[in-house]
Formats: C-alpha cells, structure tokens, sequence
C-alpha cells in the first residue's frame, strides 16, 4: 500500500487543528463576552473604557462564532466550507500573532503576556498553513 504524505494531511490534521480552535477561541471568547476588562488586564496590562468593553465584546462575538464554525467543520474538514473556515482561523491567527507582538513590542513593561500569546498564535498558523496546502 502506498501512502502520500499530501492524502493524509486533510484527514488528520486539519480536523485536529479545527478542533483545537474551537475549544481555545470559544472559551476566549465567551471570556471577551463575559468581562473583557479581565481579559485586556490579564494581556495588555492595561484598563478598558465603557468603548473597549463594547468592542471587546463584540470581538468575543466573534471569536465564539469562529469557535463554533471551527467546531462544526471539523468532521468535515476536506468539504468546501470547512476548508473555508480553515482559511479565515489561519488569516485570524496570522493578524492575532502580528497584532499582539506588536502590542508586546510597544509596551514599556515588555509585554510578556501579550508576545506568550501571540507566539502559539504564530505556530498555530503555520500548522493551519502547512496542513492547507498539503490538502491541495
């Protein structure tokens, strides 16, 4: 039996991959939902107004709508709209990853706990890209 490395990609990665997502951007975001002044204390080290706590939740909207997608696709992972869902966690993580190294980069404490997470960010979008194209 010949194996290629190409066919199994689809089959166990990317499903894993999706659900991984769905497990980590719904308990964040449902965190965002709940009390995003927690959340941006605990990363930026910074305070929220009354705007940030609006757009923050609505972000953790976001991030639970991406979690359920994620979740949803997962048994499918090699159908159209999963790989989809795969497309837009990768461009979501690639923009989290840049987003908060650079907030780490611009903090005056060194933001430790902004570059701790944007850097599984970072090696979760290379994961998602190397399984995308491996599917094709």
């Amino acid at each position: 039996m010949n194996f290629d490395a190409r066919t199994l990609a689809v089959p166990v990665w990317l499903p894993r991959l999706l659900a991984i997502a769905a497990v980590a951007e719904g308990v964040t975001g449902l965190a965002l939902l709940l009390d995003p002044s927690v959340v941006a204390t605990m990363l930026l080290q910074s305070r929220v107004d009354a705007t940030g706590v609006v757009i923050g939740r609505l972000a953790g909207a976001g991030l639970l709508s991406l979690g359920i997608a994620c979740w949803c696709a997962r048994r499918t992972a090699s159908a159209p709209a999963s790989v989809g869902v795969a497309w837009a966690l990768l461009v979501y993580n690639v923009a989290a990853c840049v987003t908060l190294a650079g907030a780490a980069a611009a903090m005056a404490g060194g933001g430790l706990p902004a570059l701790g997470v944007s850097v599984p960010h970072g090696g979760f979008a290379a994961a998602l890209l190397v399984a995308l194209l491996r599917r094709s």
